[in-house]
């Protein structure tokens, strides 16, 4: 998947690519993560749709809740989407820089034995 420190530096073109790939497994990992939400204060919480979103986003990018949590059901789903969305979050954070975190570690690399 990602080069060996041995091999050369991906050409640019097919880098973007990467990123490209990165980023839409990233964009799945949040459209996942929020979906759980979504559904979860929709059910659990009885707000509308839109409601459901709001809060999923707040709690997924670690701001809290907007809407009053109404019921135990809902105080439990709440805790543990909130433990979840922390994970989630920067799990996807580390998968979307992946491939430019790899890129710059590979580029020094190759720096440093053409050095030596």
């Amino acid at each position: 998947m990602l080069e060996h420190h041995t091999k050369p530096l991906l050409p640019f073109r097919q880098y973007l690519l990467r990123i490209l790939r990165y980023a839409g497994f990233s964009l799945l990992l949040i459209g996942f993560s929020l979906g759980i939400g979504l559904m979860g204060y929709h059910y659990f919480n009885e707000l509308p749709w839109l409601d459901s979103l709001l809060n999923a986003s707040m709690i997924l990018t670690g701001m809290g809740p907007v809407d009053p949590i109404k019921s135990d059901g809902a105080k439990w789903f709440a805790s543990f989407y909130s433990i979840f969305s922390g994970v989630a979050f920067l799990s996807t954070v580390a998968v979307f820089l992946t491939p430019m975190v790899h890129r710059l570690l590979h580029r020094y690399h190759l720096d440093q034995e053409r050095n030596n």
